[in-house]
């Protein structure tokens, strides 16, 4: 009798030390799997919610000449600014930032970036942005505005030609 409760003891030391080694790798396990689980869904919510956007959000319908000449009329209005509006530097900035939408899409394009237009167009931007960033409290001097509207007048030409 002995001999069988001294075999049933080792018997159940084995089995709570297989019970104790099983139980975390379990545990570990499961956790690994729901973390890996948890991340392939926020990689999925990520990349859908990523790619479900319309249209690029720069304002700019993808067509050079209708963004070209709504640039210009904008331009024309923001340069048009009497000295002391209230919304001057908000529209400096809006402009500025409309020009840098305006050359990074399609300074890219060779189609565009050939055009006669598009350099009279890119002469004008640099002109006005450089002097929206040196002199920001500071009106368009008249001799720059004439020098625009001249080249935005160019540009119009250009676009009506189809260059």
């Amino acid at each position: 009798m002995v001999d069988v409760s001294i075999l049933d003891i080792g018997m159940c030391e084995a089995a709570h030390a297989l019970h104790r080694s099983s139980s975390p790798p379990t545990l570990f396990s499961m956790r690994s799997l729901l973390s890996r689980v948890f991340a392939l869904m926020l990689v999925a919510v990520i990349g859908l919610t990523g790619c479900s956007a319309v249209g690029p959000s720069d304002g700019l319908s993808g067509n050079y000449s209708d963004d070209t000449i709504a640039l210009i009329d904008s331009l024309r209005t923001s340069i048009a600014l009497p000295k002391d509006a209230p919304n001057k530097m908000e529209l400096q900035n809006e402009a500025k930032q409309r020009i840098n939408d305006f050359a990074s899409r399609y300074r890219r394009d060779g189609n565009t970036a050939n055009l006669s237009s598009f350099a009279t167009m890119r002469t004008a931007l640099n002109a006005l942005a450089g002097h929206y960033s040196s002199y920001p409290n500071r009106p368009v001097p008249e001799k720059l505005q004439t020098r625009l509207e001249q080249e935005f007048k160019q540009v119009e030409a250009a676009l009506r030609r189809g260059a």
